[in-house]
């Protein structure tokens, strides 16, 4: 089994990215699950490179890998390719990641409204890694992050070839799904593992600081919300968060077979 999921490689965060469990991983062999710090910022194009190291061992075992996880965009660099990206220069990203840290995420998007259009589009206001790269690359080069992305890479893995299945589920449904299952990252810990990351100190633009949970409960550690409102808060942002796949997969994987209900 191995991991494409964002947040599910981050080592310190098993319960909040629902990671299997240490019997689960003992069942059968899970691979590219919390390998990676949270002071890390880890991204798809390290992740591109970690699951090829993979694939290749696999194959050279005669094994067929199965690849599991809940981001769209992992999924996609596989069979499509990454777009090689240029090189920013030292001075330029530390300019805008400093920024980045500064100002509100709303105040950065609409700087990246101004100067990319296209990208701010794309990109929400809270997705402040992304909005962040996006001005980095227009000032680096002078062109859109978007004509970048345009440029195909080479994909590790044949679309036509390749099982590709997606499971759904009723909209109504999965939100029941998502607040039983927050309520259960509460039972099992999921306030201490929070309180656990902040003693890290990490610095706010770290991507594992955007798994869904650990803002709001992040909020009520600091006396900002009580727990009643942080869990409210948290649900909210996975049911946005389910909808956000849903879009993602009705535009990048029709043509993938489905099992459970139709988007």
């Amino acid at each position: 089994m191995i991991n494409a999921d964002s947040m599910q490689v981050y080592a310190e965060l098993r319960i909040l990215t629902a990671r299997p469990s240490a019997g689960e991983e003992d069942r059968a062999p899970h691979q590219l699950y919390g390998h990676v710090a949270a002071s890390d910022a880890y991204s798809v194009a390290r992740w591109l490179e970690d699951v090829a190291a993979v694939l290749a061992d696999a194959a050279v075992d005669g094994r067929r890998p199965i690849i599991v996880g809940g981001t769209g965009l992992y999924f996609k660099a596989l069979t499509d390719g990454l777009s090689p990206l240029p090189a920013v220069p030292a001075e330029v990203r530390a300019r805008w990641r400093e920024t980045a840290q500064r100002v509100e995420p709303e105040s950065l998007h609409a700087t990246l409204r101004e100067r990319d259009p296209v990208m701010a589009e794309r990109l929400p206001p809270s997705d402040v890694q992304r909005v962040t790269r996006a001005l980095e690359v227009v000032e680096a080069t002078g062109r859109s992050l978007a004509d970048w992305q345009q440029v195909r890479g080479q994909p590790l893995v044949d679309p036509e070839t390749a099982d590709r299945w997606l499971v759904t589920r009723p909209r109504d449904e999965l939100h029941r799904r998502c607040d039983r299952r927050f309520d259960l990252m509460i039972q099992a810990g999921a306030l201490e593992e929070v309180r656990a990351l902040m003693q890290l100190g990490l610095s706010p633009d770290k991507p594992g600081l955007r798994a869904l949970g650990v803002g709001a409960l992040a909020a009520h550690l600091e006396g900002r919300l009580s727990l009643e409102a942080a869990v409210v808060r948290a649900k909210a942002e996975t049911r946005q968060y389910v909808k956000r796949q849903e879009t993602w997969a009705r535009r990048y994987m029709a043509d993938w077979k489905t099992a459970g209900s139709a988007l």
